[in-house]
């Protein structure tokens, strides 16, 4: 008993110390989720030169298989192979079905990326000879022949007909497809899941069955005469479905909360839908806006059934025929001759200078919020303020050096 009394107290320093070991040796391993390991990349190095040597080996030695597309994939079924082995030495096997899927998913995007690369690169390659002449651009091919020097003709009536065309197809697009998705969402009921039944299937609708539908009811049966109002009135076939899919997703995810209190403050429905629920979605409607667009730029059947071909400049899109960017790369490209073939690549450059013109405005338009408005109008704010403390000799710019009597009268 008194040796315990008399046993010295252990220092207070030594207790923390002893209990943050005792609590990092029961902290069980973190494992990294993000990151990138050297045992990864030597393994995915070692993968890809031992995958390379056998597909060389196979096709150069044991199976009688030719072809560069075989070899990329024989070569990539090697590699994930390979890669998996190498993986599964050091790692649990849910870990191995981890990586083969994160390999898997980044070579698709890999393969995504290099697709759009070599589409948009292949063109500018092509069409390098036809983008330099500034008469590319300020003509049209009504005195061009397929003979002609690229230092002749150009695509001026192409881009002014597909501006027309598309201008004229969201004007019909845009009011339509959001009436539409509003409906579909403030109005649900037996008949909102008919239309959105008709809209889901009118998104596989092919692009000639579009064009035919215009082609026989407003052209045949109506007496309409091929033009770009025929050739836009099929584009808005095309493009509603997805203008009206798009607006719906993005008018689904406003909360209900801003609903709910925009009808407790008193408000009704459609005012609710006017005030609260279109301007919170408004970027994700203009990318809806931009959706449509994209898809209707492009069609070249509809508009080779509805608006005929031209070589000339037309901008009434009531009568004559009127080409557009699509249907031109069409009737160049087909053309045995180079320089034909050169213009036609050239267009296309142009078709995909215009839509990315036209996607940056509908971004800048769409990125409008509220605190960027708050923010230019502070900024304008400042600078009235700051003008309104300068002199009023400072804020009046004389017309002349010597003023005139009235000015010096109303300076005094």
């Amino acid at each position: 008993m008194t040796d315990l009394l008399e046993a010295p107290a252990q220092p207070e320093t030594e207790l923390p110390a002893r209990e943050s070991r005792r609590d990092e040796r029961a902290r069980p391993e973190v494992r990294r989720t993000i990151g990138v390991r050297i045992s990864d990349v030597l393994a995915m190095a070692g993968a890809a030169i031992a995958s390379l040597s056998v597909t060389i080996v196979l096709f150069s030695w044991i199976a009688p298989l030719t072809g560069g597309i075989a070899f990329v994939v024989v070569g990539y079924v090697l590699f994930l192979g390979f890669y998996a082995l190498l993986v599964a030495i050091d790692e649990s096997a849910a870990v191995v079905r981890d990586r083969l899927i994160a390999a898997v998913v980044h070579s698709l995007a890999f393969l995504v990326i290099a697709t759009l690369v070599f589409v948009v690169v292949f063109s500018f390659v092509r069409g390098a000879k036809a983008i330099p002449h500034l008469n590319f651009f300020t003509q049209d091919m009504a005195l061009t022949g397929p003979l002609d020097p690229l230092t002749q003709g150009g695509v001026l009536h192409a881009v002014a007909g597909s501006l027309i065309q598309i201008t004229i197809a969201l004007i019909i697009t845009i009011p339509l497809g959001l009436t539409t998705a509003l409906f579909l969402g403030e109005i649900p009921g037996p008949f909102s899941r008919f239309v959105r039944t008709i809209v889901e299937a009118m998104t596989a609708l092919p692009s000639i069955v579009a064009g035919l539908f215009i082609y026989a009811s407003v052209i045949l049966f109506l007496g309409v005469d091929k033009s770009g109002f025929a050739a836009s009135l099929a584009i808005s076939v095309m493009m509603l479905p997805i203008m009206i899919r798009s607006a719906d997703v993005v008018l689904r995810l406003v909360p209900a909360t801003l609903k709910e209190a925009s009808l407790g403050l008193g408000a009704g429905q459609w005012q609710t839908v006017w005030r609260v629920v279109i301007p919170t979605s408004r970027s994700g409607l203009i990318t809806a806006i931009i959706l449509a667009t994209a898809r209707g730029i492009g069609e070249t059947s509809p508009v080779l059934l509805t608006s005929g071909f031209t070589a000339g400049l037309n901008l009434d899109p009531l009568h004559g025929p009127m080409l557009s960017l699509p249907l031109a790369i069409f009737e160049f490209v087909k053309s045995p001759e180079p320089t034909m073939i050169a213009r036609g690549f050239g267009t296309a450059i142009v078709l995909m200078l215009l839509v990315l013109v036209l996607f940056v405005i509908a971004r800048l338009i769409g990125g409008e919020t509220v605190a960027r408005r708050e923010s230019r109008r502070d900024f304008l704010l400042r600078i009235r303020a700051a003008a309104a403390r300068l002199p009023v000799s400072a804020r009046l710019r004389p017309r002349s050096t010597r003023p005139s009597k009235d000015t010096t009268r109303d300076l005094s």
